[in-house]
């Protein structure tokens, strides 16, 4: 769902019973039960540049089947491209998830009220055996489908494994992009929001892990996810309130004021969410229009704008740029400040790429041309960090590092 991912979840009634398949149904059951909830830690796939997106392999069903799934802390809903049977799917890396009817979320469970009264306190099911929904991307992708009940597999840290049957949805009808049947690099979406039917929501409820949620996105590609708060030494972050966000239920830390290169722009304090499903940072006009005028105020004469097909903003340099090491000497740090004193820094390979033509591009990109109100801390901004969503304390968290070895080798490596 590149560029933008920001979801708001509707319900679509269908006046339809899916014909699935049959099952037994079987519970949900802890393979060695924790003795108190513990953290899991997952690895990433993917990049900013060329892929556009991090994912991570979830175990599902019985038997477990691996699924790749989109990271995306800027909806609630985990859903899977489905074969109930599927209407209109991307072709997936993994054969289509296919339920049985016995997994269908009722009209009554609380997963469905919820999705429900997120378009309507006064929506009603057409039919009480399942729940369907459709969720709008404002990219103009959707998924729709119904809720379902499976099994995921987690391995905790502990050294237990658990089986916990969570909600999420069987979306047998994807509209992507310009051509629902191209390619799609995931099998669906791992909502990790902060509504009650996101998957830590649901973890937290069943008392497996707490509802806190961190990750460390490499510039080099893949990095770690993890659910839990005794993975990270908390002392070590820069923390700042959580703030209800204007603009709809997003993980936010309120207004900043933003610097470039310790200066103020200018510009009133902008209103900023955080959200793994972006690729780039957005900023609203003013913002947007400021940042760029002092990276052009302050650009070598050697570069020189040029048009990419990868992005809106570019430049050429003397010779071809392997990498943003090679050029971010010519730009200068961002940097947010939020409430009590909390900063962000903002470096040159944290907002620039560099294209398969070799030329640098900006990362931030304008958010009126997305018909945004808020400002997006995209992945490109949160690589080499461990940002840290933690809503058991209402605070989010960073860490400023390298994201590049393994799990427990970046965190015993970050100051």
């Amino acid at each position: 769902m590149s560029p933008a991912r920001w979801a708001t979840a509707t319900c679509l009634v269908l006046l339809l019973l899916l014909p699935f398949a049959p099952g037994p149904a079987r519970a949900a059951t802890l393979a060695k039960p924790p003795s108190s909830s513990s953290s899991a830690v997952f690895q990433l796939q993917g990049d900013v540049y060329p892929t556009g997106h991090y994912y991570v392999t979830m175990n599902i069903g019985d038997p477990v089947k691996p699924y790749f799934l989109d990271v995306d802390t800027g909806s609630d809903l985990t859903w899977l491209q489905c074969d109930a049977p599927c209407q209109s799917c991307n072709k997936v890396p993994h054969q289509l998830y296919k339920p049985t009817k016995n997994k269908l979320v009722p009209c009554a469970a609380s997963a469905c009220t919820t999705l429900h009264s997120a378009e309507s306190p006064t929506k009603k099911c057409a039919v009480p055996q399942q729940c369907d929904y459709q969720i709008k991307y404002t990219d103009s992708a959707t998924s729709l489908g119904v809720l379902v009940s499976d099994n995921f597999t987690l391995s905790l840290r502990n050294s237990s494994s658990v089986r916990a049957s969570l909600a999420f949805g069987c979306g047998y009808d994807q509209q992507v992009g310009k051509n629902g049947a191209a390619q799609a690099a995931t099998d669906g979406l791992l909502g990790l929001g902060k509504g009650s039917v996101s998957l830590l929501s649901q973890l937290k409820q069943q008392g497996i892990t707490k509802n806190v949620i961190g990750h460390c996105l490499s510039t080099n590609g893949g990095g770690f996810l993890f659910f839990g708060d005794d993975v990270v030494p908390t002392s070590r972050a820069t923390w700042a309130p959580m703030v209800r966000s204007t603009s709809g239920n997003y993980y936010s830390p309120g207004s900043g004021t933003l610097y470039f290169d310790r200066r103020s722009l200018g510009v009133k304090p902008m209103e900023v969410v955080f959200d793994s499903g972006s690729t780039y940072t957005y900023f609203t006009a003013q913002p947007y229009q400021a940042t760029v005028s002092a990276l052009k105020a302050g650009l070598s004469k050697s570069l020189k704008q040029v048009s990419d097909p990868s992005l809106p903003l570019c430049w050429k340099g003397q010779n071809v740029f392997k990498s943003v090491s090679d050029v971010e000497k010519d730009f200068k740090s961002l940097f947010l400040s939020f409430a009590k004193n909390s900063v962000m820094e903002i470096p040159p390979k944290n907002y620039l790429i560099v294209t398969k033509n070799g030329n640098v591009c900006l990362g931030i990109l304008d958010g009126s041309a997305a018909k945004l109100n808020f400002n997006v801390i995209g992945d490109i901004t949160m690589q080499d960090q461990i940002i840290i969503y933690d809503n058991e304390r209402g605070q989010l968290g960073w860490i400023r590092g390298s994201c590049s070895r393994s799990t427990k080798t970046t965190v015993s490596s970050f100051p």
